[in-house]
């Protein structure tokens, strides 16, 4: 009787345990994410590798384009999204309830040329075919440095430079089969370009009022007001999984080839992306605003009503993590 007993008692607790643990993970947080799939993108993604020890969940979604994420957020899908500023823009434009919460990354533009054709300025693009994708913060930086080099533009024959408006992943082809003589591009795609021989670097166009642009990182306003302990928890993750990236470049680098880019980039496609493109948590609405002021200036967006940066650009989840976990 005893054994039965015995036994009776270890299927309760088996029984217990078991359900204590269900009950922990339905009450986990879960945390919908969307990202894109680019080199600077990496540290966004391996969030979700670490959130457990952060007491959360996060499911990554990947989009094509940071407008697509902006769409999904519209539609209630996503709790956080990461995109360039550009297209955080015309979504808080276009009526998406989001703020900016953190910068995840500087720079990630290119200006590269067919290699045979050895542009070197700005000024050599005048007669010429350019790639870029439509709404991106390639657009902006391109029509920018068009502008100020009075060069004129438009995607019909008849301007200076005339665009070719194709996705990120298909410039680089458009490039190497000569359907295109330069292309704004993002990482690691133009130093795949470059590095395989068929493009070549014409310039970083961070001479424009916007600088090197801000990848930005974007809350939903019921996620960071009405679930404001998780999002603590996520902007936390946010921060050790940056610093992570930041501090042990060994790690980045594992994770963005083979994880992110399943063995397709080379050390040097990632050293050299990342070279143009750097980890980093900040964003200010300085910044924002100015990106703001130069896609109104260029037609990027075309908004009727710009967003005032001060109004939406909040860091107050960024500064309370940054300083729980000692980064300056």
């Amino acid at each position: 009787m005893k054994l039965v007993s015995i036994g009776k008692t270890l299927t309760l607790a088996a029984l217990s345990t078991a359900l204590l643990a269900a009950g922990a993970a339905r009450a986990q947080d879960v945390v919908r994410l969307g990202n894109l799939k680019f080199a600077h993108y990496g540290a966004v993604a391996y969030i979700k590798e670490i959130a457990p020890k952060c007491g959360i969940k996060v499911e990554e979604h990947i989009f094509a384009k940071g407008l697509d994420v902006m769409q999904a957020i519209i539609a209630g899908e996503l709790d956080v999204g990461t995109t360039a500023s550009e297209a955080a823009i015309s979504g808080r434009a276009g009526g998406a309830p989001i703020f900016i919460v953190a910068g995840f990354a500087k720079g990630g533009a290119r200006l590269v040329g067919r290699a045979d054709l050895k542009l070197k300025s700005i000024k050599d693009l005048k007669g010429k075919r350019v790639g870029v994708t439509r709404g991106g913060i390639q657009e902006v930086l391109l029509l920018a440095e068009l502008q100020q080099n009075g060069l004129t533009v438009s995607d019909q024959p008849g301007k200076d430079v005339q665009l070719v408006f194709l996705a990120y992943a298909d410039l680089n082809q458009a490039l190497l089969g000569k359907n295109i003589d330069a292309m704004m591009q993002s990482e690691p795609q133009s130093s795949q370009a470059i590095n395989k021989g068929f493009g070549n670097e014409i310039v970083k166009p961070y001479d424009t009022p916007i600088g090197e642009p801000v990848r930005t990182m974007v809350m939903t306003e019921k996620f960071y007001k009405d679930k404001r302990p998780v999002a603590e928890k996520f902007m936390r993750c946010f921060v050790e999984a940056t610093k992570t990236f930041i501090d042990n470049k060994a790690i980045a680098e594992k994770y963005v080839r083979e994880t992110v880019f399943k063995g397709q980039l080379t050390k040097d496609d990632f050293d050299d992306a990342i070279g143009n493109s750097p980890y980093s948590y900040d964003i200010s609405p300085e910044h924002i605003q100015t990106t703001t002021d130069v896609m109104v200036k260029t037609g990027v967006g075309k908004m009727s009503k710009p967003p005032v940066a001060k109004d939406w650009v909040k860091t107050d989840l960024l500064d309370a993590a940054k300083k729980s976990l000692n980064v300056k």
